[in-house]
């Protein structure tokens, strides 16, 4: 009587667990199904979109690595800047620019373009980083991040031109210091940017722009330091801060901008506004960048002297290529921390903080970390001071999104590098809106900002 009465239970908890089991497997097999499947169900115009994102990627991709957008009419033919780096001994002028001397100012190596011999002889200690026609040698495939030569038929050096890598990219170190697989998008801050102008044989297009000796140019641009830039330098010729300090400011990431509003620091635009005010007013290519806020004279003198503000470049090399190099910048995300780089039940509790009672989330509104919508505050709401938000044309800073944070520490936080560390951008903020954290709270919540 006991074996009849179970055995009907059995069975009925048998085909229960059978169904649930079926049921688990075709939702789970739904769930997955459009990835699965997604080639099937995808309708004509849906594989257009895909094929058309993936060909904008690859393009963009192309473009911010190797496009020079005519730039070497400026840093080759009027700087004569690939003189410098050839050295008399090999046509140009001066001693030349060695490898090793290129990789102390802060210049990266693809090792991916190096030959898998060559990178043998490298390794070896067979080529020589202390002569400059090694550096023409790289040049020449294409190895050096963010510059191109060009050559004549005899293999000198006749221009030089840069690419948006130059700045925004850098190497993973893979295979020795400076030289490495490409880092697309991470702030180039070991870079120093006026001493490699400086060295340019014919500084003659500074001088005239902002009315100078050569020896003033060199001060200033000696003066940034590495990982540093002015972009506002050939606009309003503010060469130096009221307190004699450098008015360059930090090269910013090119990662994690999808979603957020503003780029730069002062948000002076979007992403592809910046690309064209950069690639047509600032690496000097061939390119239309307009923007009549730039005709103000008491602002900006000197661009509303040279009509900076409605340049026009002929051919125009750079609007036919600021969508897909918008599209590959939006696609580049902020790159992980590293396991082990913080600690994670401190960054836990500095989850809490961030929140909180630190009122950071307020502004760097999770997961952008900037506010969705106009992101911009004046220097009295940040407790700074406005100088170079004066510059912009907004007279404000920009919510600067934070993911990716532990990837670029070097130079310091904020436009110009002020807070060396995170932990003194907390105490910043602290003091400021008085928020009264205690030690372990700050130690938490930079903890948290390191796992971001």
């Amino acid at each position: 009587m006991k074996y009849k009465t179970v055995l009907p239970m059995v069975v009925f908890l048998l085909i229960g667990f059978g169904l649930l089991a079926g049921f688990r497997y075709n939702t789970e097999s739904n769930s997955t199904s459009p990835q699965n499947d997604s080639k099937e169900k995808l309708t004509e115009n849906d594989r257009m979109i895909v094929v058309h994102a993936q060909r904008m990627i690859e393009e963009g991709r192309r473009i911010f690595r190797f496009d020079t957008f005519g730039s070497e009419a400026f840093w080759g033919d009027a700087l004569q800047l690939h003189k410098a780096i050839a050295g008399e001994k090999n046509g140009g002028v001066g001693g030349g620019v060695s490898p090793k001397t290129a990789l102390s100012v802060g210049m990266k190596v693809d090792v991916d373009a190096l030959p898998k011999d060559l990178q043998d002889q490298i390794k070896a200690g067979k080529v020589n980083l202390d002569d400059p026609a090694t550096t023409l040698a790289l040049l020449k495939l294409n190895a050096v991040v963010g510059v191109t030569g060009f050559f004549d038929d005899k293999g000198h050096a006749r221009s030089m031109g840069i690419q948006c890598a130059f700045c925004h990219s850098t190497v993973d170190n893979s295979f020795a210091p400076g030289i490495g697989k490409r880092l697309d998008g991470w702030p180039n801050r070991d870079l120093n940017v006026g001493v490699i102008v400086s060295l340019a044989p014919n500084l003659k297009p500074f001088t005239d722009l902002l009315g100078v000796d050569e020896v003033t140019v060199k001060k200033v641009l000696n003066s940034w330091g590495p990982g540093r830039f002015d972009a506002e330098l050939d606009k309003d010729g503010k060469a130096l801060r009221p307190d004699g300090g450098q008015a360059g400011t930090l090269i910013p990431p090119a990662f994690g901008l999808a979603g957020v509003n503003l780029h730069t620091w002062t948000g002076f635009g979007s992403v592809p506004y910046w690309n064209a005010y950069v690639a047509a007013t600032e690496m000097h290519g061939a390119g239309t960048f307009f923007d009549a806020r730039f005709n103000n004279r008491n602002q900006y003198p000197v661009a509303a002297k040279t009509g900076a503000g409605n340049t026009r470049g002929t051919p125009d090399m750079v609007t036919s290529k600021l969508a897909a190099l918008h599209f590959y910048e939006l696609a580049i995300p902020a790159p992980k921390p590293p396991k082990g780089s913080f600690n994670e039940k401190a960054s836990r509790h500095g989850k809490e903080i961030f929140a909180n009672k630190g009122k950071c989330a307020t502004c760097h509104v999770p997961p952008l970390f900037t506010e969705p919508g106009e992101n911009l505050h004046a220097p009295d709401e940040i407790g700074v001071d406005a100088f170079q938000a004066d510059r912009s044309p907004t007279h404000k800073y920009r919510t600067a999104p934070l993911a990716g944070l532990w990837a670029h520490q070097t130079g310091g936080f904020y436009h110009d590098g002020r807070f060396a560390t995170l932990q003194d951008v907390v105490e910043h903020y602290d003091t400021f809106l008085k928020l009264g954290l205690t030690g372990e709270e700050k130690k938490d919540l930079v903890e948290y900002l390191k796992s971001l």
